[in-house]
Parts: C-alpha cells; sequence; structure tokens
C-alpha cells in the first residue's frame, strides 16, 4: 500500500531539547488541521516498552554492546510493523522522537560497530523506510549533560538512564556521529542549533517542517 503520511524523526544528544520540541510540534499540527501520532524508539509499542526498559535501565556496562545493538533493531521492526507504517498508510503525520539515525550515532559512532553493519540492520528493520524529515537538535555536549543533570535532580520519574551516564567522550562522539550524518545527507537531516530558547528553537523547527508540509507562516 502507498504510504500518504509523512514520517519526522527527532534526533541529538540528551538534553537536546528534541522531546519538548516534538510535543510542542505536535500540538501545532493538530491545531493547524493535521492528524498526528507520536512515538518514540525505543518504546512506542507494547513490546517496545519492555525492551526500553532492557535497554535503559542499569548501569553502563550492564547490557553487553552487540545485545544492545540487536535489541534496538528488534525494537525498531516491531515499531515500524505495529505503528509507524499503518500510520503513515493512513495518510497520519508520525513524529518519532529517535529512528535509525540514532542506531548510527550511538551504536555505530559511539560504540564502534561497523556503520555498514548498523545499515544492514536498519535496512532490515524498516524494510527500507526512509524518513520524509530528520530534524538533529545539536548542542555542545557539556551543555547537554548539564541540562539533563538539572531535569532529573529531584524528579524521581526522570532518573538518568543507562545512556545518560555514559562518559563525555561517548557523547562526544554521538554528537559527531550527527554531524557526519547531516553532511552526507543534507537534503533529509537538517540540524537544528538548540542552544535558544524553547520559543526561538521551535521557530526554527516550525521553518524546517514547513518545507515538507503546507503550514503558517506562524503558529
Amino acid at each position: 500500500m502507498a504510504l500518504t503520511g509523512r514520517l519526522i524523526t527527532f534526533e541529538g544528544i540528551d538534553g537536546s531539547g528534541k522531546s519538548t520540541q516534538l510535543r510542542r510540534l505536535a500540538q501545532s499540527l493538530t491545531a493547524a488541521g493535521y492528524e498526528v501520532i507520536t512515538t518514540r524508539e525505543p518504546g512506542g509499542t507494547p513490546l517496545g516498552t519492555r525492551l526500553r526498559a532492557a535497554l535503559l535501565d542499569g548501569e553502563p556496562g550492564s547490557v553487553d554492546p552487540l545485545a544492545e545493538l540487536l535489541l534496538y533493531a528488534a525494537d525498531r521492526a516491531q515499531h515500524i510493523r505495529q505503528l509507524v507504517r499503518p500510520a503513515l498508510e493512513a495518510g497520519r503525520i508520525v513524529l518519532s522522537d529517535r529512528f535509525y539515525d540514532a542506531t548510527v550515532a550511538y551504536q555505530g559512532h559511539g560504540r564502534g560497530f561497523p556503520l555498514a553493519l548498523i545499515h544492514q540492520l536498519n535496512q532490515l528493520a524498516t524494510e527500507g523506510l526512509t524518513p520524509d524529515l530528520t530534524l538533529v537538535y545539536d548542542l555542545d555536549v557539556a551543555v547537554g549533560l548539564a541540562r539533563t543533570h538539572d531535569r532529573q535532580t529531584g524528579a524521581a520519574s526522570d532518573q538518568p538512564d543507562r545512556l545518560d551516564r555514559e562518559p563525555s567522550a561517548f557523547h562526544q562522539r554521538v554528537r559527531a556521529g550527527y554531524h557526519a550524518l547531516i553532511a552526507a545527507d543534507p537534503r533529509r537531516c537538517r540540524a537544528v542549533p538548540a542552544t535558544g530558547t524553547v520559543e526561538e528553537v521551535f521557530a526554527l523547527t516550525w521553518r524546517e517542517v514547513a518545507t515538507i508540509i503546507p503550514l503558517p507562516r506562524s503558529v
């Protein structure tokens, strides 16, 4: 069946504000009359919720890197078949908090797995499905980690996950991976500077989304 919807994915290092921007965009697109589905990886399906706990709970080193890579692929395969593709076939706009570019950045550049292997796994899991637009929220790693720490302070429901606890050098490699993705596919992957206020960053987000979806000039 032909896909008539649009898939927009949100990427960036931890603390970049991508999840906040996804929620803002969902609200604004809904107000503009679009039917919107929001989701995330891992965790966009019932199976994904269980995989998310397995992947993100615990301390650094508690999940073998190869197991981590394969679990993300399993989550993605379920996510595509159960949620993303049916929504696109129904003409909806799907906003996903992370997608396959996160595996390239985190498991490829961060962990050091061969990018060719990750590409094969992504192709298998997605059946070749590519986002219409990927927004990469770019931020200095030290700022992102500080934001993550501030967000988690005193919030029992928002404690640091296993990846949050990785050393700064790991997150630097992840950020470099995202820069490489932008350079390799600038038509799809758009860098969004994430240093401004939520409103300033959302104005940049809205401008990028307007390149693929008819939108009013302002929210």
